[in-house]
């Protein structure tokens, strides 16, 4: 089938009526003075279209509506580019009253003729021939043309999809989603899709969300009055999980590279503007890396992701920077055109020691470093940095331990204001050495029996890391509060939507 008869049953708004079908790349039969079946072109399409009369169809929402007596000017926007299509109304056509239904939110469908637009702010328009109104919206619709703060948009997140600020983080949300997978799949790993409910607490850290079937007002108990979990659907405590790290792992010592892209839960009682109740995190394991192959990998990936905003996400990074944050597309740049600077973590304190600054926290060897010391460090070397050699009392059981007995082979990548965006390690492959850390913590040896075999069959160095996907979005987007970047945000005392 020819390319052009193949599209000619799907996109016939892209025909031009004065040319005829024989004509390379003329995609419709169109028949004169029949409108109806138009299949509706996408705005961001039309940026690829000469505006020379030829007659499209699109369908959309209503952003603005302005005139005069003669004449009215509607701003569509359908979501697939930041940019709306002004459609030119002749109000004598149409009449008064039709397009009195045509407010601010509602949904439309226009058929009308591409053209060059004569007036100022758009290259081209539609000048309508036919309207239907497919869902009016009356006089309540919030989103009126007016400024809205972030903090009432959250109260009506179902609605804030349609601001320009919104559809263009959500935009970038989707391809920085995509550029994840492709980037694993083109240096061949393979996808691991990790349990959401798990019995173990990879972090050890205990604040998670419990899932049951039990009647939790009046569950079955033992003899010491503890709840009875072997009457539980999982016959034992269940819960959401926190990390897909350790069945990375498993599935690392068997692939060789793998990678999960998954939703993460941690029931941490905190209302700050870095963290969520509901998160995604990234996670790749690679068998055969140390710690310094995981460095290169990360440094890597986070320089791939930010470069593939950069490229396919221009116009919503343009309107972000413009009026969000000035600086934000230098810093993106800069990411991406700069070594990350790498140090130990008793480098790292000597630094922040030596700065004489007063911090809120005080720093000494041996606490973990707060989101000011953090953001001490990138404005100190000008660059991200990756930290390495913590203190093994900071960090997780499963952290290679050095040979100096006091520290693990543990790194965070720090980003300009975001702090901590990547967390990772090498895991200890040793045997005996993991199973005294996990006696050490008093960690139940009987729920990772099967985390511990992989260290008794056929074990090898392996190493990776945890990327929170919302504060990578934190950062490419400029946006300041971590609920602004995820569709439907899961906070302490908040579970709507």
């Amino acid at each position: 089938m020819k390319r052009h008869t193949f599209l000619s049953a799907f996109r016939p708004d892209l025909f031009h009526p004065d040319e005829s079908l024989s004509t390379p790349d003329k995609f419709c039969i169109f028949e004169p003075g029949k409108m109806t079946n138009m299949i509706p072109i996408r705005v961001a399409e039309l940026f690829g279209i000469p505006g020379d009369g030829r007659v499209v169809t699109v369908k959309g929402w209503v952003r603005t509506k302005r005139g005069n007596r003669q004449i009215s000017f509607i701003a569509l926007n359908d979501g697939s580019v930041i940019h709306s299509v002004q459609v030119v109304v002749d109000i004598a056509r149409h009449g008064e009253e039709f397009l009195r239904k045509i407010n601010t939110g509602a949904c439309i469908s226009v058929t009308g003729k591409l053209v060059t637009s004569q007036g100022q702010g758009q290259a081209f328009e539609i000048q309508a021939d036919h309207i239907e109104v497919l869902g009016g919206a009356d006089e309540t619709y919030p989103l009126q043309k007016k400024g809205h703060s972030l903090e009432f948009l959250r109260e009506i997140a179902h609605l804030r999809p349609r601001t320009n600020t919104f559809g263009a983080v959500f935009r970038i949300r989707h391809h920085l989603s995509f550029a994840i997978h492709k980037y694993f799949n083109d240096n061949g790993f393979f996808c691991l899709h990790a349990p959401i409910i798990t019995g173990s607490d990879a972090e050890g850290a205990g604040e998670m969300f419990q899932v049951t079937t039990l009647n939790i007002s009046n569950p079955p108990r033992n003899e010491d009055g503890s709840v009875n979990f072997r009457e539980d659907f999982f016959g034992k405590p269940a819960n959401l999980t926190v990390s897909g790290q350790l069945e990375a792992e498993l599935a690392a010592l068997a692939l060789g590279k793998v990678y999960t892209f998954g939703p993460t839960f941690r029931a941490e009682n905190s209302n700050t503007p870095r963290h969520l109740a509901e998160f995604w995190m990234i996670e790749p394991e690679v068998a055969f890396n140390d710690i310094w192959n995981n460095m290169d990998l990360a440094e890597d990936f986070l320089k791939f992701l930010v470069k593939y905003a950069l490229e396919h996400c221009h116009d919503d990074l343009e309107f972000l920077n413009n009026l969000y944050d000035k600086e934000l597309l230098t810093r993106l740049r800069f990411v991406v055109e700069n070594p990350f600077e790498r140090l130990s973590y008793s480098e790292a304190t000597n630094v922040l020691i030596k700065s004489g600054k007063k911090f809120e926290f005080p720093v000494r060897w041996g606490t973990d470093l707060q989101k000011e010391h953090e953001n001490f460090l990138v404005d100190y070397f000008k660059r991200p940095a990756i930290l390495t050699d913590y203190p093994k009392e900071i960090k997780a059981f499963y952290m290679k331990q050095n040979d100096d007995g006091k520290t693990v082979r543990a790194m965070d990548i720090l980003f300009p204001w975001i702090g901590e965006i990547i967390g990772g390690s090498q895991r200890e492959e040793n045997y005996d050495a993991l199973l005294g850390r996990i006696h050490e913590l008093q960690i139940p040896e009987k729920d990772l029996w099967w985390y511990l075999d992989t260290r008794k069959f056929g074990s090898c160095v392996h190493s990776g890391f945890g990327l929170g996907f919302e504060r990578l979005i934190l950062f490419v987007t400029g946006m300041t509060n971590i609920r602004d970047v995820i569709p439907f945000p899961r906070t302490p005392k908040n579970a709507e939507f």
